[in-house]
């Protein structure tokens, strides 16, 4: 937590932060519930000044470590939006996910939470896994209708090399029959898909920004952070942060790159593509595009309203 505040001390200074010009804080990564809120306090009095008024803070929290006490602490800290690595409600596939929580457990971290004041509850399902049927996903998505939530992330399983399951690849089961069904079924709660993954009646204005392209710092061992053209990355390694959480590399974006992550996130999510980001050949393919009901034209900017076919819209833009 020293190192940690070290870095956001120069970070503020890097970004040049004006007093009330940080609009959104995401405590997450790793699990934020196994700190105690009085570690996180001299974080929050030194980002104080920074934040605006109606500012929007959200943390990650894990159902098992998650305890009345710890919701209360950082609910009084100012947190206002917390987020449930959820995954399902189901002890069999808890078991095959390798999570510390029951289904049980969940339930009761997120009624605490509402208890402790929290009006905007998230939480985080996990889809395309072995042995993934309709059946489960709906028992999962109806306990989690029934519980007070205004989002649900819903993510498909996807294996990372150097993870748990890189040795198992038959973990993960996806097929768009099933991914479109679930999409329909959240949607059906008048939870509104805003991003590929993302769905609710409110709509989390941090996860916003990264989609707008705006500006973040990112700060502890793993974090980054996006200035203009450049993306700094503190040192993955936590002992190594903890002795010199200075030790940043420093990406610099090239004029293309940036605009394909805009292109990317604008079709991934509800915020468009700009018309003026296309060159001539790139406006032609998107105005076939919306000829052909793939996409939508208006105020200037180009929607896509089936989010799963972002990435082939992107590529289909961008291909000579």
């Amino acid at each position: 937590m020293q190192a940690l505040y070290a870095q956001l001390e120069y970070e503020l200074q890097r970004f040049d932060a004006k007093p009330k010009s940080i609009e959104t804080l995401f405590i997450g990564g790793g699990t934020p519930s196994t700190i105690s809120p009085k570690l996180y306090e001299p974080i929050f009095t030194l980002l104080r000044p920074y934040m605006e008024k109606e500012i929007e803070i959200t943390s990650e929290a894990n159902p098992n470590s998650a305890t009345a006490e710890w919701l209360s602490g950082m609910f009084h800290l100012g947190v206002n939006r917390i987020s449930f690595g959820v995954q399902s409600f189901n002890d069999k596939k808890l078991k095959l996910l390798n999570r510390a929580h029951s289904g049980e457990q969940a339930k009761e971290a997120i009624l605490n939470a509402e208890k402790a004041g929290f009006k905007n509850i998230s939480l985080d399902l996990i889809y395309a896994t072995l042995g993934d049927t309709k059946e489960l996903l709906s028992n999962d998505l109806k306990t989690a209708f029934s519980l007070p939530i205004n989002h649900i992330s819903a993510y498909a399983l996807t294996i990372e090399e150097g993870t748990a399951f890189a040795s198992k690849p038959q973990m993960s089961k996806e097929t768009l029959n099933l991914t479109s069904w679930l999409f329909k079924e959240i949607k059906k709660q008048n939870f509104k898909q805003y991003e590929i993954s993302n769905f609710g009646t409110y709509q989390s204005r941090h996860n916003l920004g990264y989609w707008l392209y705006k500006d973040y710092i990112g700060v502890g061992s793993g974090a980054v952070g996006k200035l203009n053209n450049e993306r700094f990355y503190p040192n993955t390694i936590l002992e190594e942060y903890i002795k010199n959480p200075f030790d940043i590399k420093v990406e610099t974006l090239s004029k293309d790159d940036k605009k394909m992550e805009q292109i990317f996130l604008g079709f991934r999510s509800c915020i468009g593509v700009k018309s003026e980001l296309l060159n001539i050949s790139e406006l032609k393919r998107a105005q076939m595009l919306v000829d052909e009901n793939k996409l939508q034209f208006l105020d200037g900017l180009f929607f896509n309203s089936n989010y799963l076919l972002a990435d082939e819209i992107a590529l289909f833009l961008s291909s000579y």
